[in-house]
């Protein structure tokens, strides 16, 4: 069986590896979404800030992978959302050129709207290696993947939900975190403690529950919490997104360094 290192070939890992969302069934909130970064702990890593996609370009708000230069999740200041996970197929051709962190940064630096940029995303997405990636504006919420096949498609409203796999495919962690998302829409709170809690779960499934994706037992019970605690790999962020119905909102991030020691929490609001 391939080991966690091979598992992870290719280096270019500056995604998310676990996200839930909710489009468009809030009274307030156009969108929510929560998620975890699983990554080495040795790959080094900007915490979210504003930053310009280019010199005297567009601003984002979002973390920043310092070895490739993309992100894993970003907003912009006109409310629109971008994030990709990487895709766990340990049989995929790796692709070593352009990273998938440079997903999210190629929409939220423009000016095209989330089913435009879909349509050149889908173009390109053979040359990256396997990913799911939403993007966000204030009319679609549009998935593009590209394994096993290249596919676009928008999200209608509701929950939605993406682990290493496809979209909403019914992975436990995935399962669970979507319905700690949906309760706490369900209860009309405004507390976000209830999802910090979520992406903070360290419950192992049991192993009937677990998916097959061929890279053998132990490692798929290694990867199954929410959050993955360990020493050279595991949850480095976990992130909140809220985006409200005029394109505004708040990002959200909380940083860990290995064994789960505590780095640091940022909350960004959206200057209009």
């Amino acid at each position: 069986m391939p080991t966690l290192a091979q598992v992870l070939r290719g280096a270019d890992n500056d995604a998310m590896c676990l996200s839930a969302l909710a489009w468009n069934v809030h009274p307030r909130w156009r969108l929510l979404l929560i998620g975890n970064r699983d990554e080495f702990h040795a790959r080094p890593t900007a915490p979210l800030a504003r930053w310009a996609t280019a010199p005297g370009g567009s601003q984002v708000l979002a973390g920043r992978d310092l070895q490739s230069g993309g992100t894993w999740l970003g907003i912009d200041q006109r409310g629109r959302c971008a994030v990709v996970n990487n895709f766990r197929a340990p049989q995929a051709l790796v692709q070593t050129g352009t990273s998938r962190g440079s997903l999210p940064l190629g929409f939220l630096s423009g000016t095209q709207s989330a089913r435009r940029h879909a349509r050149e995303v889908l173009a390109a997405a053979p040359r990256y290696s396997p990913f799911n990636l939403l993007l966000v504006d204030q009319n679609q919420c549009m998935h593009i993947g590209n394994h096993p096949a290249a596919e676009a498609r928008s999200l209608a409203p509701g929950l939605h939900g993406i682990s290493n796999g496809g979209l909403d495919l019914p992975w436990p962690k995935t399962r669970k975190l979507g319905a700690a998302l949906e309760s706490w829409l369900d209860s009309r709170s405004e507390d976000p403690a209830p999802l910090w809690r979520a992406l903070a779960d360290e419950t192992m499934p049991a192993d009937d529950e677990l998916p097959d994706t061929g890279v053998g037992l132990e490692l798929e019970r290694l990867l199954s919490p929410a959050f993955i605690r360990g020493h050279t790999y595991g949850t480095r962020a976990s992130t909140l997104v809220a985006i409200d119905h005029d394109g505004c909102g708040w990002i959200s991030e909380r940083r860990f360094g290995p064994d789960r020691v505590f780095e640091g929490e940022r909350t960004l609001h959206m200057e209009r």
